[in-house]
């Protein structure tokens, strides 16, 4: 799987905790192997959003992204952070 960061991820990312940014490191590791594992909770979102995807770094913090081709194999990650990632 290839995985493009956008701007805004890279910001963000490298302003969380280290304690969260070690939680994305082991998600976005198990996310590589397994976009849709039951432990990272992968959703479509809706509305305004609806293109875009989100998974679970732990119970505050999600990484939102967009599949680049049908077959999942490239993603762009947008943003990482809480649930006001999605205003």
């Amino acid at each position: 799987m290839t995985i493009y960061y956008h701007p805004r991820f890279q910001r963000n990312y490298r302003g969380l905790d280290e304690q969260i940014r070690t939680q994305a490191e082991e998600s976005i590791s198990l996310f590589q192997s397994d976009p849709f594992n039951i432990r990272l909770d992968t959703h479509r979102l809706h509305g305004r959003l609806k293109k875009q995807w989100s998974f679970s770094v732990n119970n505050r913090d999600r990484i939102l992204f967009e599949f680049l081709n049908k077959s999942h194999t490239e993603v762009v990650f947008l943003d990482v952070g809480p649930h006001s990632i999605y205003r």
